[in-house]
C-alpha cells in the first residue's frame, strides 16, 4: 500500500507542513471583503482545561463574534495557520487541540466523536461562551456536527467543511486503507508533517503509535448521522474542495435534509433556505484547510451576509 495514501486518510494533515505562528504576526493576502489586513494572531490566553480525563489544551486569539476552530486529524490548531489572520482580523478564534492531537494528552480513553463533543460543550461552558460559532475541518468537522446536534443552544451557526454525516461518504477505496491504520505505521511516518508537527508540540511524543491506533479504531467504527442531520436548526454551511475524499452523491445527501437542492429557489428566492453549499474549485481534501478561499468563503456565512445582488436594481440605476 502506497505510503501517502495511507497518511491522506487520516483527515488532511499530509499538507499540515505550515510554520507555526504564535508570538508572531501574519500579513492576510485578504479579509471576506476583498481587503488586505494585518492581524497580530499570537494567542491573547491559552491554557488547559480537563475534561473527563482529558486534559485539553485551547488558545483564544483576535477580537469579535467568538469563532470555535476544529482540526483535521492529525493535526493540531497549527494547521490553520496560513488563513488564520483572515479569521481573526474579526473574530475571536477559539482553538482547541482534540483529544490525543497536538497539545492534548491522548489519555486512556478511546478517540469518540460524539464524547468529544460533550467535551467540547464543557469547555467553552467553563470559557464562558454561551453561544458560539462553529468551523470544523474534516475530523473537526465530525466534531462540530456532533457537537451542534448534542448541544444545539451552544451554536449559532455551522460549518462543516471536508467532512461525510456517515462512514459510506467517503470514496470506497478509502475505506480499507483507513481500516489498516495503526501503530505499526509510526515508525514509516516519522519525517512525515503529521508526526514532525505532533512531536514538536505533544506532552508526549512517544504515544504516537498508540494515536494512530485509536485513529484506526475510529475509521474502523461504522457510523451514520442522518437523522441527527435533520434535526439541526441553525444555519449551517457545508463546504468541499471540487475533488475532495468525500463523494459528490453524498454530499448531495447530506445537502438534502438541511433543505437544500430539493427546488429552485425561486426568482425572488422565495424558497430559499438558511443553509448552503459550496464546493471549491482546484481543491482537495489535503490542502482545503489551508485555502484562503475556505476562509472568504464562510465568513460572509458566519457574518450573516446573505444579501445578494438584485437584478431588478441593476436594471433600474442603467435606465
Amino acid at each position: 500500500m502506497v505510503r501517502s495514501a495511507l497518511f491522506a486518510l487520516i483527515g488532511g494533515a499530509l499538507s499540515a507542513m505550515v510554520v507555526a505562528y504564535p508570538g508572531q504576526a501574519q500579513q492576510a493576502e485578504s479579509n471576506s471583503a476583498g481587503a488586505s489586513v494585518s492581524v497580530d494572531v499570537a494567542p491573547k490566553k491559552s491554557g488547559r482545561i480537563a475534561v473527563n480525563g482529558i486534559d485539553y489544551y485551547y488558545e483564544i486569539r483576535g477580537k469579535g463574534e467568538p469563532l470555535l476552530l476544529l482540526h483535521g486529524g492529525l493535526g493540531s490548531i497549527d494547521m490553520f495557520a496560513q488563513i488564520m489572520p483572515m479569521l481573526a482580523a474579526n473574530r475571536e478564534i477559539i482553538g482547541v487541540d482534540l483529544h490525543g492531537h497536538g497539545r492534548t494528552m491522548l489519555g486512556n480513553r478511546p478517540i469518540n466523536l460524539p464524547a468529544i463533543g460533550d467535551d467540547l460543550n464543557e469547555i467553552l461552558k467553563r470559557l464562558g461562551y454561551g453561544q458560539v460559532d462553529v468551523l470544523g475541518y474534516s475530523l473537526g468537522g465530525g466534531v462540530a456536527l456532533r457537537l451542534a446536534v448534542q448541544h444545539p443552544e451552544r451554536v449559532r451557526r455551522l460549518v462543516i467543511a471536508s467532512a461525510p454525516f456517515a462512514q459510506d461518504g467517503f470514496f470506497p477505496e478509502m475505506l480499507p486503507q483507513q481500516a489498516a491504520v495503526g501503530a505499526d505505521m509510526a515508525e514509516m511516518m516519522k519525517g512525515t508533517p503529521m508526526y514532525e508537527s505532533y512531536a514538536a508540540v505533544a506532552p508526549h511524543p512517544e504515544d504516537f503509535p498508540r494515536l494512530l491506533d485509536n485513529m484506526g479504531a475510529l475509521m474502523r467504527r461504522p457510523y451514520n448521522w442522518a437523522e441527527d442531520v435533520k434535526t439541526l436548526k441553525m444555519p449551517v454551511m457545508l463546504v468541499y474542495g471540487d475533488s475532495d475524499m468525500i463523494r459528490p452523491e453524498h454530499i448531495v445527501e447530506f445537502y438534502k435534509p438541511l433543505g437544500g437542492g430539493l427546488k429552485d429557489a425561486g426568482w425572488q428566492r422565495e424558497h430559499m433556505g438558511q443553509n448552503r453549499l459550496a464546493i471549491l474549485p482546484n481543491l482537495t481534501h489535503y490542502e482545503a484547510f489551508m485555502s484562503p478561499a475556505l476562509a472568504t468563503t464562510v465568513l460572509p456565512f458566519l457574518n450573516g451576509e446573505n444579501k445578494p445582488p438584485v437584478w431588478a436594481e441593476q436594471v433600474k440605476k442603467s435606465n
